[in-house]
Order: C-alpha cells, then sequence, then structure tokens
C-alpha cells in the first residue's frame, strides 16, 4: 500500500512521457491500476495463493521467474557474510571477554565501535576504492555468474560480503564479549575450574556453549536484516540480488513486483526465526518444545 502512496505513474513509465492522457488511462486499465487498491490486493492475493506471484507491469516478465533468477545471489551473499562475521565475531568476542579490561579487550572494543559506526556505503566504498582502484588485488567488474568463471566470481563475492559482515560481526564481537563475561562468573565455571580442568577446556566446553544461545538468537536478526538490507552494498557492487529488484521495482512503480519481493523476505524471516528457536532446543537442553 505505502508504494502506491510514492509519486508518479507506472502507466505513464510504460507509455513514455510524450504519451496523451487517453493513453495513460487505456494502459492504466490494462495494467489493472485504476481499480480500487483492495480489489487489487485481493487479485494479487489469489493469484500467490495459487502459486502465481504475477507479471511485472514494466516488462511483463513473471516474477517469480525474475525472484528465482536472483534469490540464489542473495543467499550466497547473505550466508557468506553471516559465516565471515561468526569468524571473525565470536573469537574475538571471547578473546575480550578473557582478556577483560587489559589491551586485547580495548583494541576488540575499538574495532567492535568501529565496525559499528561505519555505515555500509562507507566501508563498501572505501574497500572498492583501496583493494579495487588503489591496490588492484580484486576485480572491478559487474557480476559474473558462478558457472561462466569461479574464480572471478569468488574475487567479485569478496568486497561486498566483507562490506555487510564488518557491522555484523561488531555486533556479534559485542554480544559474545558480553555474554561471555556473564557465564564466565557462574558457579558452574568455578567448580570446573575447581576440579583442576585447564581454562582452555572451561572456557570452550562449559562457557561458550552456554554463552552461544544469545548470539544464536542475534545471527537470526542479522540474517533476517542483511536479507532485505543489502540494496547499498547490490547496488554498490552491481550485484544482482533481491533487494537490487526491489529497489528498481520501487523506482519504477512496479507495485506486484515490490509486492512479491516484500513477501518473499518476510517469510524467509519467518522461517530463520523458527530455525533460530529450533537451534535454541539443540544448543539448550533445558530448552524443549512441546
Amino acid at each position: 500500500m505505502l508504494i502506491r502512496l510514492v509519486p508518479g505513474d507506472p502507466a505513464r513509465a510504460v507509455v513514455g512521457e510524450t504519451a496523451s492522457e487517453e493513453q495513460v488511462a487505456i494502459m492504466r486499465q490494462r495494467l489493472g491500476i485504476d481499480r480500487p487498491f483492495h480489489e487489487q490486493y485481493f487479485t494479487w492475493m489469489g493469484g500467490v495463493l495459487r502459486g502465481d506471484l504475477g507479471k511485472s507491469i514494466i516488462n511483463s516478465d513473471p516474477i517469480g521467474s525474475q525472484i528465482a533468477l536472483r534469490i540464489g545471489n542473495t543467499f550466497e551473499l547473505t550466508i557468506l557474510s553471516t559465516l565471515t562475521a561468526l569468524l571473525i565475531g565470536i573469537p574475538l568476542g571471547v578473546v575480550a571477554a578473557v582478556k577483560a579490561n587489559r589491551a586485547p579487550d580495548f583494541v576488540v572494543s575499538t574495532l567492535a565501535m568501529v565496525g559499528l559506526s561505519m555505515p555500509g556505503f562507507v566501508v563498501g566504498t572505501v574497500l572498492l576504492l583501496v583493494f579495487g582502484l588503489m591496490l588492484r588485488w580484486l576485480p572491478q567488474q559487474q557480476y559474473v555468474p558462478f558457472l561462466s568463471n569461479p574464480r572471478q566470481h569468488v574475487e567479485l563475492l569478496i568486497l561486498p560480503v566483507l562490506t555487510l559482515a564488518a557491522s555484523t560481526s561488531a555486533v556479534m564481537m559485542r554480544m559474545t564479549r558480553a555474554s561471555m563475561l556473564e557465564v564466565v562468573r557462574q558457579d558452574y565455571v568455578r567448580t570446573a575450574r575447581a576440579k583442576g580442568l585447564q581454562n582452555g577446556i572451561v572456557l570452550m566446553r562449559h562457557a561458550l556453549r552456554n554463552a552461544l544461545n544469545p548470539v544464536v538468537s542475534l545471527i537470526g536478526l542479522e540474517l533476517a536484516v542483511l536479507l532485505g538490507g543489502t540494496v547499498i552494498v547490490e547496488t554498490i557492487f552491481g550485484w544482482p540480488g533481491l533487494s537490487s529488484l526491489l529497489l528498481a521495482g520501487v523506482r519504477s512503480r512496479d507495485y506486484p513486483t515490490v509486492q512479491a519481493v516484500v513477501l518473499v523476505i518476510a517469510v524467509l524471516t519467518i522461517l530463520i526465526n523458527l530455525a533460530v528457536d529450533l537451534v535454541y532446543g539443540l544448543l539448550d537442553p533445558r530448552i524443549r518444545y512441546s
């Protein structure tokens, strides 16, 4: 509904700026956007329930096919970004907690603050400028499918993945540090140390596993944010994912495309949250679902 409040007429975008009002009216009738909003909505929902996401009103392409072509790119970007953030954020968060109020803690906390403070478009632009233009370590070409050129595809992935992982890893560092500090003060951790277990075993076997519950919750939230928030990164690096399709739909007032992409992102967000809830039960035996 909100997209319809944006100024601009998709019918005029289709027929061109020089078209007469009569031609625009005919196109509006042909596209079905001259009907009341609730009629358009129920017609669209009926198609969705039948598995039909409709066609673009700009180029008449099936929206389901466009989403199918791009959703894999978005998954690739968000999953690799999340894994990178996990590999960076959790170990550094553990180090900061173990070395609390000492030099490593201050360094990690400063990095986390920098990662949180830098907007994605700044991180992406700086990375592209340094590693793409100045050092020329990575290519600056547009998207290349994996099957066409696997090596170049992987090289093109590095900068957008690092850009998305910057803020996510900073959040995970802080959450892991806070959670670990809380857990290492518990009685069962003191008991494990009093039994003579090595500090590394106590941290990995007793503390880290229990400290991961809030981090898992955070992973679900960050994945959901990344799924719908990769617009800037996809635009900077020319990555054809769902967000760039959504942005193109908003620019051209392509209502069915916007509705379909938002619906897909919403469903994926629900599924991610469901998966996170199920992982809780695996990590913490005290949590069971009936």
